[in-house]
């Protein structure tokens, strides 16, 4: 789908589908109140080929509620649709990001071919723009790829209208939607992938192709480099299958860069790249496991952040870790009882694991990760994993969890997700549960039990990362659309892609090259 930013008369606009925005002005708190919607465009073709339908009942503007018009009196378009907003009050950017989306998905079963969004007038105009282009690139996107009937439903022309006279205004945020809607859904096709094309080797060749299109720094080792490095937790997760691993490192380095003066944040993004995940020798029950391909959610979001991050051009430098394996029950794979012995942290010996569950692999990976991250100069760390279904149980699928060991680093994570729209909630650290995780025989051992599961994960996590402010991001619930929506597919979500590279950006201001 092409995507186009313009000021253009809307009455005059010939398209298959011209999308307008609308919002509920009713304040009333009265059970019994009438919706009042309204359209957000001054176009006075537009209001008066709307008004009767709007002053019938039969829209109430509520979030994401469309309502078609065929051969609209007075507009050049053979078909408008409204796309509510919900409340007035509540009329956010994130609510025209999915407006936008779900104009976009209401287009293609019908084979609509050429679509126009009007940018809501009375929202910020870059903002919106913004959003606009990321929900509808991201609605853009469906996971059929594989299927021999696939159709093609696809819009060939998105316009986003900006009223006239700010154009310029909305052409930044259009830009910087397109960036990162492309990047997110360059993780939504990795997610995608079966698990006998996306192997760790292939997930690192993409990786490096991406790197060297977008201008970064790469490297990709594999089994060797593990044991050079002495990652003993990663190993031990990796040597169960015939696939060998994948160590991927990609570096961003701002304009002006200079090592020996540079004195800004290293922003550390380590990502779990479980391209399989059996459980190992604890191995899952058979129903679902064909979705464990999306173990590797994790490492998909930090390659999407990379990916956008580069176009973006934030002035810190960003590396990026990847840790990616199959988790098979190999003969050669490792068992509960066993002892893995992480990778050294500098002159201090690796920590001693007990191994529970082998299906508890992902922090083992993200482990050694988290500690060459250090090694590689981060200041700051975010690690993103498909890591518990306690996570899951706790938070649906309505929030991914975060946690984070530093309050200041935190709260400059919620500052990017309230601009991205996307859910994240915090959850508790502490002594109590650390205590859960402690080994008669070893340092600590990869599973507390039944109870707290994604904090004893966390907290297991939390002992790599030293003093280092550090967030972790369990995305279990998030990472794969069950149902699809109004604005989104069924299938990949890519969260936490804008969210991220959002992130990075926060640190420009403490940033010197």
């Amino acid at each position: 789908m092409k995507m186009h930013l313009a000021s253009e008369q809307l009455s005059g606009l010939a398209v298959d589908l011209l999308a307008v925005c609308a919002v509920d002005d009713q304040t009333s708190k009265e059970k019994d109140a009438r919706p009042q919607p309204a359209l957000l465009t001054s176009d006075a073709a537009l209001q008066s080929a709307a008004s009767a339908v709007l002053a019938s009942g039969e829209f109430k503007a509520a979030a994401n509620e469309t309502l078609l018009l065929h051969a609209p009196a007075g507009l050049a378009a053979k078909r408008l649709l409204i796309v509510g907003l919900g409340k007035r009050a509540k009329a956010t950017t994130h609510a025209v990001r999915t407006a936008a989306g779900t104009s976009v998905r209401f287009c293609k079963p019908r084979t609509l071919r050429n679509l126009a969004f009007a940018l809501p007038e009375g929202l910020d105009v870059a903002s919106s723009a913004q959003a606009a282009a990321e929900g509808a690139m991201l609605a853009d996107f469906d996971p059929d790829t594989y299927r021999s009937d696939r159709k093609d439903l696809g819009l060939h022309a998105c316009t986003l209208v900006a009223a006239d006279g700010q154009l310029a205004a909305a052409q930044t945020g259009f830009e910087e939607g397109m960036i990162f809607a492309e990047a997110q859904n360059f993780a939504r096709v990795q997610v995608n992938e079966p698990p006998n094309v996306l192997t760790p080797t292939v997930l690192g060749q993409r990786a490096a192709e991406m790197a060297q299109a977008a201008g970064l720094k790469w490297d990709v080792y594999s089994s060797e480099k593990l044991h050079e490095l002495k990652m003993g937790a990663f190993w031990a997760v990796a040597k169960g299958s015939e696939e060998p691993p994948a160590l991927i490192v990609l570096t961003y380095e701002p304009e002006g860069y200079n090592a020996a003066t540079y004195n800004g944040p290293v922003v550390g993004l380590v990502g779990k790249g479980i391209t399989f995940d059996t459980g190992g020798i604890s191995i899952k029950p058979a129903d679902g496991m064909e979705k464990m391909k999306y173990d590797m959610a994790g490492s998909a979001a930090m390659l999407g952040a990379m990916h956008a991050i580069a176009r973006l051009k934030p002035q810190v430098k960003v590396i990026c870790v990847v840790c990616s394996a199959e988790n098979m029950p190999d003969g050669k794979a490792y068992k509960p009882g066993d002892i893995a012995t992480s990778m050294p942290d500098g002159a201090k010996p690796g920590k001693s694991i007990e191994i529970i569950n082998t299906d508890a692999e992902g922090r083992l990976v993200l482990a050694d990760g988290l500690t060459y991250a250090r090694q590689l100069g981060c200041t700051h760390l975010i690690d993103a994993a498909t890591l518990t279904g306690a996570c899951v149980v706790a938070l649906g699928m309505v929030n991914a969890g975060a946690f984070s060991n530093d309050d200041a680093t935190f709260r400059q994570f919620e500052s990017a997700y309230e601009i991205t729209g996307e859910k994240f909630w915090r959850l508790p650290l502490g002594d109590e549960y650390f205590d859960l995780i402690r080994s008669d025989i070893a340092d600590i051992k990869n599973t507390g039990g039944r109870w707290g599961g994604a904090v004893t994960a966390a907290e297991f996590l939390k002992v790599f990362v030293a003093d280092t402010p550090w967030i972790h991001l369990d995305i279990a619930g998030m990472a794969w659309i069950e149902d699809s929506r109004p604005y989104i597919a069924k299938g990949p979500s890519g969260v936490a892609v804008r969210t991220i590279a959002e992130w990075v950006r926060t640190f420009e201001t403490t940033t010197k090259p």
